[in-house]
C-alpha cells in the first residue's frame, strides 16, 4: 500500500485497516451496513457477498443473480440490501441476510447498473442500460414511475437528501436533475466530455456532483447551475466516488488503480490512495464517515480508517474559488469566465 499525500493540512493520514478477497472476478459496488459489523459487495462473478468485520465470523456469499452484480445499496432505517445486476433484476435482501432470500424485482429491459435509496429507507431507485430510471415504493416493491430522457445507458443516479429530486448520469454524456413531484427532468449539465459514471448530491443538496470517462469531477450549484468545481488528477476514467458525512471530503475511484481523497472546502487534492493492482471500480464512506472502503477489478477489497480530523459537525458546501468557506457556496462566477476552477 502507498499513500502520497498532496498539501494536505489535515492533522492525520488514512491506514489501511483490514483487506478482503473472496470474489472470483472484478468488484463492481461496495457499501457498508449501517450497523458497522459488515461491508457488502456485488461483483462481475454474479455474486453478492457479505464481510464480517469481526475475523472469527465467516463471510457469505450469495448467487440468485443470473450475470453481474453492478450495484449494491444499503438502506439507512429498513434493514434492507438491494441489489442491480446485468440480468436486467433487482433484489431486495433482509440485512440479516445470511439468513434471507432474495425478492425479485423486473421491470427493466437492460441491465441494472444502479440501486439508490432514499435517507428515510421508503423509496428506491434503479437506473438501467434501457436509458430510464424507476422510482419504487419499497414497502410492497410497488412502482411509482418511469424518469425517460437520456438517450443512451443510464450509469448513476441519486436521491436528493428529501427524495424530492433524482440526479443521473448516462453515456450520452449529460447529467440530469429530476424533480419527482413534476415527474419531469428541470435541468441538465454538459460539461463532461465522456460517459458520465457516478453522480452524488452534497450532503447540505445545494451542490451536485459527478464523474466520468473524460477524468474529470465537477461540482455544480443546484441554485443558479453554474460550475462550482473542476477536479482533473486521475490519468484514467473516474468511476465512482463517495462524499463524506460533513461534506467536506470527497473520495473517488479511478481506472488508473488509485483512489483520492479531495478536500471540498480548500478545493485541492489531499491524498492519493495506491492499494489495488487493476482499477478500482468502487469507494464509499461509512455511515459515520470514520471508514471508507475501496474495491478493486483485481477482486479485492480494502477497507481504510479516515483518521482525518478536518471532519466538522457543521455540514458546508464547496466553494468556487478553493478558499475557505463561509457557510454556504458563494454565487458562482460570471458565465463569461466560464464557471470553471481547476485543481
Amino acid at each position: 500500500m502507498v499513500l502520497e499525500q498532496q498539501g494536505s493540512n489535515l492533522s492525520d493520514d488514512p491506514t489501511l485497516e483490514r483487506s478482503f478477497r473472496g470474489h472470483k472476478d472484478g468488484v463492481t459496488s461496495v457499501g457498508f451496513n449501517t450497523n458497522m459489523k459488515q461491508l457488502i459487495s456485488g461483483s462481475e462473478d454474479g455474486s453478492i457477498m457479505l464481510w464480517n468485520f469481526k475475523p472469527h465470523l465467516r463471510s457469505y456469499r450469495y448467487t440468485d443473480h443470473e450475470g453481474p452484480v453492478l450495484s449494491v445499496a444499503v438502506s439507512s432505517t429498513g434493514g434492507i440490501i438491494a441489489s442491480g445486476s446485468k440480468d436486467r433484476t433487482i433484489r431486495l435482501w433482509a440485512q440479516n441476510i445470511s439468513k434471507s432470500k432474495s425478492t425479485l424485482i423486473k421491470a427493466h429491459t437492460g441491465g441494472v447498473r444502479r440501486v439508490a435509496f432514499t435517507q428515510d429507507s421508503c423509496s428506491l431507485l434503479s437506473a438501467s442500460d434501457d436509458k430510464t430510471i424507476k422510482v419504487w415504493s419499497v414497502a410492497g416493491q410497488k412502482f411509482r414511475q418511469t424518469l425517460s430522457g437520456h438517450s443512451n445507458w443510464v450509469r448513476s443516479a441519486a436521491f436528493s437528501g428529501n427524495g424530492q429530486y433524482i440526479l443521473s448520469g448516462g453515456d450520452d454524456k449529460t447529467v440530469r436533475l429530476w424533480d419527482l413531484n413534476q415527474r419531469a427532468c428541470v435541468h441538465k449539465y454538459f460539461d463532461h466530455t465522456g460517459a458520465v459514471l457516478d453522480v452524488l448530491f452534497h450532503p447540505d443538496s445545494i451542490c451536485v456532483m459527478a464523474c466520468g470517462a473524460d477524468g474529470a469531477i465537477n461540482v455544480w450549484d443546484t441554485r443558479t447551475h453554474q460550475l462550482l468545481q473542476h477536479y482533473v488528477g486521475h490519468t484514467g476514467p473516474v468511476e465512482a466516488m463517495s462524499v463524506h458525512p460533513s461534506g467536506d471530503l470527497l473520495l473517488s475511484a479511478s481506472a488508473d488503480t488509485t483512489a483520492k481523497v479531495w478536500d471540498l472546502r480548500e478545493g485541492h487534492m489531499c491524498y492519493t490512495l495506491q492499494g489495488h493492482s487493476k482499477g478500482v471500480c468502487a469507494a464509499a464512506f461509512s455511515p459515520e464517515g470514520d471508514y471508507f472502503a475501496t474495491a478493486s477489478a483485481d477482486a479485492s477489497l480494502l477497507v481504510w480508517r479516515t483518521n482525518m480530523t478536518t471532519a466538522r459537525a457543521t455540514t458546508r458546501a464547496p466553494q468556487p474559488s478553493g478558499k475557505a468557506a463561509a457557510g454556504v457556496a458563494d454565487p458562482a462566477p460570471e458565465a463569461g469566465h466560464g464557471g470553471r476552477q481547476e485543481y
